[in-house]
């Protein structure tokens, strides 16, 4: 539900946008500064998606939990989108997002509402187990054998 009005929604603030503040600067300033964030906000999401994957890269070294740098590549990943995507609502959006505190704000609000399981997989043998044992004889591919004329050749 939640997102079929974000995709109402936003649209409609972007159109509403694109009015005002084309109406007040006019059309190539306005195209100029729609240009002009997708540019820095290339170069910004390029820059802080390499330092955070060389984060992701030490939490993999020292075995440490990686949920964090992960969550912040992909806001970043989704600050991007929303930087290319023109518009001056989907720029602010994409713009908060840069910034480490509000990602980290938002890391936290998303991992207290998410409940985190951890299990401990070790593989023991007791005695308890199950065990069957049995004996085998070699079949010969005799005439009594129910598979005796599978293995002989047909004229």
């Amino acid at each position: 539900m939640w997102l079929l009005i974000a995709f109402i929604a936003v649209p409609i603030i972007e159109i509403a946008l694109f009015i005002q503040i084309g109406g007040f600067l006019g059309l190539f300033p306005t195209l100029a500064v729609v240009l002009i964030t997708a540019i820095a906000g290339t170069y910004l999401v390029r820059a802080q998606g390499l330092s955070v994957l060389s984060q992701l890269q030490s939490r993999f070294r020292e075995m440490n939990d990686p949920s964090e740098p992960l969550a912040h590549g992909a806001m970043i990943l989704f600050s991007g989108a929303l930087l290319l995507t023109p518009g001056f609502f989907t720029d602010f959006i994409g713009f908060l997002l840069l910034i480490p505190n509000v990602r980290a704000t938002v890391f936290q609000k998303v991992k207290e509402r998410i409940n985190i399981q951890k299990s401990n997989f070790e593989t023991q043998f007791s005695s308890s187990q199950n065990i069957y044992e049995g004996e085998y004889e070699p079949v010969s591919n005799s005439e009594n054998s129910p598979w005796a004329n599978e293995s002989k050749p047909k004229d």
